[in-house]
């Protein structure tokens, strides 16, 4: 009886105390239910937070059209939600972004998301004020940072929304990596110094550059993630619209998801370990990538320890490819312990790919200055299906670099044919891979090519 009455006490408290804070216009604070009887723990998540029920729930006002911006309420919310309570945005409402928010300071919070956060596409405000990182002369709209944060839907209704028609409208024409573009695009969701992270259920729409990049980020994980990047204009498509991009993160998983883009479905660059992804579908891509690595001179990268299974790959450039850059300025590193089981392929135009080429180098600058990106034990396995007959009947290219280590690069289980010669298995070019790749290949020069 006296637990019960502490409860009841400290229930009491907690809401007399939201009673006394004022509140931005349309915002609430709801307290959660307290814990009762002998600690058992069953109110406890796999991090040891609260579960949902047991968290504080802040709310705030819905905005009124894509011009009623929101942000500062939105940030109002994280901090009142911040160690042990969740933000909640309800369905069937939109909430408006026009300003770039730091979220860095994060600790036990959740968002609930079943409505929409969409962005402005105030480009000449976000060109003037975002986040910037020099990788790749990234942007973003925000940055999410701290541990233990959850982002989910209970309804599967929950959109993030990045509104980049009209950055596709004005990227049109240009590329990301020349090196006089300045014409710099957000990027949907980046964290930065985070762990324990879970992000689920959510829809993740028309990101006007990468959809997801995770920077010195530890333990995140998605499940159920939906990523779609379409345009109205069929002059200015979607470009460099990647699923997930990472950056110096351990411990990486992507489960049970959906992207449907013009560019990598999944892509871990530098200093990337431990990747597990399970059942994903895409759509249009380039493909499930390990890089580019070995970018930026003088710098060691890597990619290591990753498990990529059952894989459908529609409609792609590539299938399961590694990528490394060569020319006279770039870096050096290695990718390793790499292993592809289980892809599904269809209208690909090469479904294996080893490309020690990257990016749009020509073949002779290659040749002068190669890659220094060495590449160890590789397994593809059980990869089927057809190409589109691009590259006629050849299916896969392992073309390594001849001033790096190319060992232990293995083909096993593999059923791949092309629409040129339907009744035969597709050709495998493979150039300068020590003991073979356990299946027969011949030389990219060669004429059977």
């Amino acid at each position: 009886m006296r637990g019960l009455l502490l409860a009841l006490s400290a229930t009491l408290a907690s809401a007399a105390s939201i009673a006394r804070e004022a509140l931005p216009v349309g915002a609430a604070i709801t307290p959660g239910i307290e814990p009762r009887g002998k600690p058992n723990h069953h109110h406890k998540d796999k991090w040891g937070c609260n579960k949902p029920e047991y968290r504080h729930k802040v709310t705030i006002r819905a905005s009124a059209n894509d011009t009623d911006d929101v942000s500062s309420d939105f940030l109002w919310a994280f901090k009142k939600a911040n160690h042990g309570g969740t933000v909640y945005l309800e369905e069937g409402s939109t909430y408006v972004i026009g300003k770039k928010l730091d979220l860095s300071f994060l600790n036990d919070v959740h968002l609930q998301l079943d409505g929409e956060i969409k962005f402005t596409d105030d480009i000449e405000y976000w060109q003037a004020n975002h986040f910037y990182y020099d990788f790749q002369k990234s942007i973003t709209f925000w940055v999410w940072g701290g541990e233990k944060i959850k982002i989910y839907s209970e309804t599967g209704s929950g959109v993030l929304n990045g509104n980049g028609q009209a950055w596709y409208n004005g990227f049109a024409g240009r590329e990301i990596l020349d090196s006089d573009n300045t014409y710099y695009r957000p990027i949907l969701f980046l964290t930065d110094n985070a762990t324990q992270v879970d992000v689920s259920g959510i829809t993740m729409l028309n990101s006007p550059c990468w959809t997801n990049f995770l920077i010195r980020t530890n333990d995140i994980s998605f499940d159920n993630i939906n990523i779609e990047a379409t345009s109205n204009n069929i002059s200015a498509l979607p470009k460099n619209t990647d699923g997930w991009d990472t950056l110096n993160v351990k411990g990486i998983s992507v489960t049970n998801s959906n992207v449907n883009i013009g560019d990598d479905c999944f892509s871990p660059k530098p200093n990337t370990s431990d990747i597990y992804v399970k059942d994903l579908w895409c759509n249009g891509t380039h493909g499930v990538s390990m890089g580019s690595i070995g970018q930026y001179p003088g710098v060691l990268d890597y990619i290591e320890n990753a498990w990529i299974e059952n894989v459908t790959m529609l409609n792609a450039e590539n299938g399961a490819r590694l990528k490394s850059w060569a020319g006279p300025n770039v870096g050096y590193g290695y990718i390793n312990n790499i292993t592809y089981d289980g892809m599904y392929v269809e209208n690909t135009d090469w479904p294996i790919v080893l490309d020690a080429c990257y990016f749009n180098i020509d073949p002779a600058v290659c040749a002068a200055d190669p890659s220094r990106v060495n590449i160890t034990n590789i397994l593809f396995k059980n990869i089927h299906g057809m190409s589109s007959g691009k590259e006629g009947k050849d299916v896969a290219s392992l073309v390594c670099s001849p001033s790096a280590v190319c060992e232990n690069i293995r083909l096993e289980d593999i059923d791949l044919k092309s629409p040129t010669n339907p009744d035969q298995q597709g050709v495998v070019l493979c150039d300068g891979i020590a003991d073979g790749v356990g299946v027969p290949c011949v030389a990219s020069n060669s004429t059977a090519a």
